[in-house]
């Protein structure tokens, strides 16, 4: 029974160590320069960054810990790429956001639904999320049209 429990953990880890171009963390440290472009032809991608808790006792709750706020980083770095977008008609994300409430949970929710492209773990539990959202299917769930 205990070992069911640790399965995800066991999956996350697997899966988070491969995929993506961009690798953020080498031999266990962060590097020194992390190049990024975050709106790309077919996706936007942000990536978050987060320190382990010290005060957590087992590594499997400093790298949960570490990794969720990850994901809530990126996904704050997602949403400040977005509202920088031009739409169809001069006005930015942000602004249209700002006017209709409807429009703001459909974003709300495509940054929720953002894929997880890669997780990275540092030497000290700390945690590296990179997170995309395909520009297509953004506009489709916004009912908008980028610019």
């Amino acid at each position: 029974m205990r070992f069911l429990a640790l399965i995800p953990l066991i999956a996350l880890f697997l899966v988070g160590c491969g995929g993506g171009k961009n690798q953020f963390v080498k031999k266990g440290e962060l590097s020194q320069t992390i190049e990024q472009q975050a709106i790309q032809k077919e996706n936007i991608e942000a990536v978050g960054i987060c320190g382990a808790d010290a005060k957590l006792l087992s590594v499997s709750q400093k790298r949960s810990d570490s990794r969720d706020c990850a994901i809530t980083k990126a996904q704050g770095e997602l949403a400040t790429t977005i509202s920088g977008i031009e739409l169809e008609g001069g006005v930015r994300v942000e602004r249209a956001v700002t006017a209709d409430s409807v429009l703001q949970s459909k974003l709300q929710a495509a940054l929720k639904g953002a894929e997880i492209v890669k997780t990275e773990w540092l030497n000290d539990d700390g945690c590296v999320v990179t997170m995309r959202i395909n520009r297509k299917r953004l506009q489709e769930m916004m009912g908008v049209k980028f610019k």
